[in-house]
């Protein structure tokens, strides 16, 4: 057998990072690639991290400098396996007591979108572009992310590709809903042996039957955001929606809080806000704290029910009043509820962090393959912040 040759290191610990890796990579060429890469991500840049700014070569003018050139061939066409350069780094995440998963974590689902011109790029389509807040030409990614309150990473990530992209449609075998996709990944992070206290989502895939049903069959726990005025139909005289069950609940002020519930939620710069929360009853949808399914309403003032400080919440963890002769989860109370979908907000500074400091949307490649490639280097760099934090 050849020996294999050494690669010239990395400064500092991406080097120890790095070698880590070596074992998934057949060539020296594929080494050196993967920790060029990582260290173009890495570096400060005053513009976006495409290609010639990862090899540090001057714009447009620099794009067939050998370096370039090397990252271009090691990301489209390299043999190399971007779902096991995955999974490796979820085992050294999960090896690793600082950023090791625990059951009282959480498994957020989320998707975001990029805006990108033309339409030969693959999974490209005019479609709705969280980053944007409108409907634009762009790429969207389902993703999954572990998070506690000390520490967040990313588990996985895959691209949706809409209906206008494939030849049937909606019709055609390929086609997945991004809720579909959101399951797939549930999925996928459990048979990674990835451990956590429930699953957490915003209201558009709380608002999704088949999301919370495909959630409910596999066993897993669940806290999702449902939108204030999601109705169900119901006698004019009963309650029809969340925000409706909530104006139902009783309240008399701090001092006699009725049905309402004190919940202090801790912030990681030490500062604490209270915040109420309560067991709401919307019978017409089967939720209700004696149902499986409860709806909890948490909100920084049970009178106004303000827009951006108040949540409505559905979860399949018991009451911890509620007997059940075999309980699935352990119960949870309000504040156990309220602390679980309060880790959601790690995807969004999780975004910041990908997008602004290490270029996830900053490709300039257009198959699938390569997209993926792109994503999952993004998340080793992300990685290797956390190890080299602690």
């Amino acid at each position: 057998m050849t020996k294999r040759l050494a690669c010239p290191p990395v400064p500092g610990p991406l080097e120890d990072y790095a070698a880590q890796f070596d074992t998934l990579f057949g060539s020296l060429a594929q080494r050196r690639g993967f920790r060029a890469y990582l260290q173009g991500l890495l570096l400060p840049r005053d513009r976006n991290k495409t290609l010639t700014a990862l090899a540090g070569a001057e714009p447009v003018v620099g794009a067939q400098h050998a370096a370039v050139q090397g990252l271009q061939w090691y990301l489209s066409e390299s043999s190399w396996d971007a779902d096991k350069v995955n999974q490796h780094r979820l085992q050294l995440l999960c090896g690793d007591p600082a950023t090791r998963p625990h059951d009282q974590g959480v498994l957020v689902i989320d998707d975001s979108g990029d805006r990108k011109a033309g339409g030969r790029t693959a999974h490209v389509a005019r479609q709705w572009l969280g980053s944007l807040g409108k409907t634009d030409n762009g790429i969207v990614a389902v993703s999954s992310l572990w998070a506690d309150e000390r520490v967040y990473w990313p588990i996985g990530v895959v691209p949706y590709t809409p209906a206008s992209r494939l030849p049937k449609g909606k019709r055609d075998p390929g086609f997945r809903t991004k809720p579909q996709q959101a399951a797939a990944l549930v999925q996928a992070a459990r048979q990674a042996g990835i451990c956590f206290r429930a699953v957490v989502a915003d209201c558009f895939y709380g608002d999704n039957e088949g999301f919370t049903e495909a959630l409910g069959h596999a066993g897993v726990a669940f806290v999702l955001a449902v939108k204030p005025r999601k109705g169900v139909w119901a006698p004019a005289e009963e309650t029809h929606t969340p925000q409706e069950a909530a104006r139902q609940l009783a309240w008399g002020g701090p001092e006699r809080p009725g049905d309402w519930t004190p919940v202090v939620r801790r912030f990681r710069d030490g500062h604490t806000e209270t915040w109420w929360a309560a067991d709401a009853r919307l019978p017409a949808a089967g939720w209700g704290p004696d149902r499986r399914l409860r709806l909890v309403v948490a909100t920084t003032d049970p009178v106004r029910l303000p827009k951006l400080t108040t949540w409505y919440l559905v979860t399949n963890l018991a009451h911890p009043q509620r007997r059940r002769a075999r309980a699935a989860f352990p119960p949870a109370d309000l504040a156990e509820v309220v602390r679980c979908y309060s880790l959601r907000n790690w995807v969004e500074q999780g975004y910041k962090q990908v997008k602004h400091e290490l270029g996830w949307a900053d490709f300039q490649v257009r198959s699938d393959r390569a997209i993926r490639r792109h994503w999952q280097l993004v998340c080793c760099a992300f990685s290797f912040c956390w190890r080299a934090w602690f």
